[in-house]
């Protein structure tokens, strides 16, 4: 497997991907990293205590933004208006929540302290963006990601209501419509996101729409 230096940021090529879609190990959180990685369809995720284990899984999990699933009792929902839909204004909350929420799911995403400070230096530089989702002054729901510009590639999301996180979710997937971005990265399959319109694709083909 390969290690990462601390001053080279550069990641190994395919032929050295593990069958489980490790690319490499160790190196830092650094802005610098995070940013090629990102740019290289490469992740980060590991748990406490591990080194840092970086992947690019095959297949992708994706959503076609024209593909999105919107039920007829989320439509119902969303009509209603029942929450308000904000961007970036509670970046750190939603990532705590994000890491502190107790889920019963496929959903969890472990977010580390090293973690959590290296994504709150993202959004600090206009990288990592949230999407909170509000019933009165009480923040219910919401997802966070990593916005390179034509791609969102999301990190995790939270609901302390039900359904806010697919409020956030739809919000988002809308907002990128409008802005003509190509898709949403949701890494890896979960049942939630494939109810609401993502697919798995193949690595090649994820990373030929990245690079283009």
């Amino acid at each position: 497997m390969h290690w990462l230096s601390k001053n080279n940021f550069s990641f190994p090529s395919l032929e050295e991907v593990s069958s489980e879609g490790v690319i490499a190990l160790g190196g830092d959180l650094s802005i610098e990293r995070l940013k090629a990685a990102y740019s290289k369809g490469v992740f980060p995720w590991y748990c406490e205590g591990e080194p840092i284990i970086w992947y690019c899984p095959d297949p992708r999990m994706v959503l076609f933004l024209d593909k999105l699933k919107v039920s007829k009792s989320m439509r119902s929902l969303l009509k209603k208006e029942t929450y308000k839909v904000t961007y970036n204004i509670a970046f750190e909350a939603v990532l705590q929540q994000c890491k502190s929420i107790e889920r019963g799911d496929d959903l969890g995403t472990w977010i580390t302290d090293d973690m959590q400070e290296a994504y709150i230096q993202l959004h600090k530089n206009g990288i990592a963006k949230s999407v909170e989702v509000w019933r009165g002054t009480d923040l219910v729901g919401g997802l966070y990601g990593v916005d390179l510009g034509t791609v969102f590639c999301g990190e995790s999301m939270f609901s302390k209501e039900s359904n806010t996180s697919k409020i956030a979710f739809i919000h988002l997937v809308r907002k990128l419509q409008k802005e003509n971005y190509k898709l949403l990265d949701c890494q890896v399959y979960n049942s939630h996101l494939a109810s609401l319109g993502a697919e798995e694709i193949s690595r090649e083909e994820f990373l030929k729409i990245l690079q283009s």
